[in-house]
């Protein structure tokens, strides 16, 4: 079971089903609809549709798929659009609706679906997203199948304020490595030294204080990054405070320190330990998870089986939003996974910013990766 969106052409994609945004009279189209039916063999499906007749709006019919690489082609009559107070909206969710339940019907695995009635018909795609992702989440709630989206390119798919609301803005105002340019220069970004290493409790070498000066300008440089990470309590022009010390360097160096053994005994909870300690207290069940987090159950079962797992980041995430946790929250987790956010990632802007504003829909977030040309959740 996995949601996804991918920009292709639908004639290109396999699958069980393939929709198709219909004329309701047994002809064929521009747009999507022109495609299918050339693709598939426009002679044998058009004889075939014919003998179907008229397809009522949000209806569907289904006919072999010919040439393409699927069993069927689902053709659903999307409306025209007229500005929304004629039922387009409930139309387009029935068409979304019919073709799912005919999937389960037929015992397919997998369907592909265009945003219907977007193209000739003038359907808002924002509207036409909002509404497959919702009957999409709730169809997955119950069933196990594969979904695609496929938008043809970048032009035909738009994630609007409807959706994310100043997801952009967040972005712009936050992404580390532009604003340092922007407030120190180029070649600030270029000097990225590290420090040279030596025990603390010994002399610093004579170059020190000079390489210790080329450090505070490196940090200087990444206050932001620090100021998002709570490590520093400084606004945007102050000047770096470091955190007072919990005792001085000689007290530090006098103090015995634990052995290696002392660390890894007591090693904290795991990545695994804590999804499954978090499930129990927040009253959910294993099953409304996966699903939440756009995973299978076959993948759900090898991390609860083992105490050690190491998820991708990926997988990490998705699970921090299926289970509605805090920004605090989901930074210990993927701690606990060895992850974390960073300003300079707009893949970790967006999954911080939708956690900001109480937005865990994985299919509603993965339509904001997707328009940003980042990597999807749990697909």
């Amino acid at each position: 079971m996995s949601f996804k969106i991918v920009r292709n052409d639908i004639t290109k994609i396999k699958a069980d089903a393939i929709v198709n945004t219909a004329n309701p009279e047994p002809v064929y189209s521009a747009g999507t609809d022109s495609a299918v039916y050339n693709a598939a063999g426009a002679e044998k499906l058009l004889a075939e549709r014919k003998k179907i007749g008229r397809i009522a709006e949000g209806d569907l019919a289904v006919t072999p798929a010919f040439d393409l690489d699927a069993k069927y082609i689902f053709h659903t009559v999307g409306p025209i659009w007229q500005g929304g107070d004629y039922g387009e909206k409930e139309t387009v969710r029935k068409c979304y609706q019919n073709c799912l339940n005919k999937a389960a019907e037929l015992e397919l695995e997998s369907i592909a679906f265009p945003l219907l009635a977007t193209g000739t018909y003038g359907f808002p795609k924002p509207d036409a997203l909002l509404i497959a992702t919702s009957v999409f989440g709730s169809f997955l709630a119950d069933h196990e199948m594969d979904i695609t989206l496929v938008v043809f390119d970048s032009e035909s798919f738009a994630l609007s304020d409807k959706i994310f609301a100043g997801v952009d803005r967040f972005i712009d105002e936050n992404y580390v490595e532009e604003k340092i340019e922007e407030e120190y220069g180029e070649a600030v970004m270029e000097d990225r030294m590290e420090m040279p290493s030596f025990d603390v409790c010994e002399e610093a070498p004579a170059d020190f204080h000079r390489e210790r000066r080329s450090r505070k300008e490196r940090l200087r440089n990444e206050r932001l990054r620090n100021e998002r990470r709570g490590l520093f309590a400084t606004g945007r022009n102050a000047m770096m405070v470091e955190p007072p010390a919990a005792m001085s360097m000689s007290e530090a160096c006098a103090a015995p320190k634990r052995s290696l053994d002392d660390v890894v005994k007591n090693i904290g909870e795991t990545w695994q330990e804590s999804l499954l300690r978090l499930i129990t207290e927040k009253g959910y069940s294993d099953t409304e998870v996966y699903k939440r987090a756009n995973v299978d159950r076959k993948l759900f079962s090898k991390i609860r089986s083992n105490k050690n797992y190491q998820p991708k980041k990926n997988t990490a995430v998705a699970f921090a939003l299926a289970l509605r946790l805090n920004l605090d929250e989901t930074r210990d987790f993927l701690r606990r996974a060895g992850y974390a956010f960073s300003p300079s990632s707009i893949f970790d802007l967006i999954i911080e910013y939708s956690i900001d504003h109480g937005i865990y829909d994985l299919m509603l977030i993965n339509g904001a990766l997707f328009d940003h040309d980042q990597p999807q959740l749990g697909a």
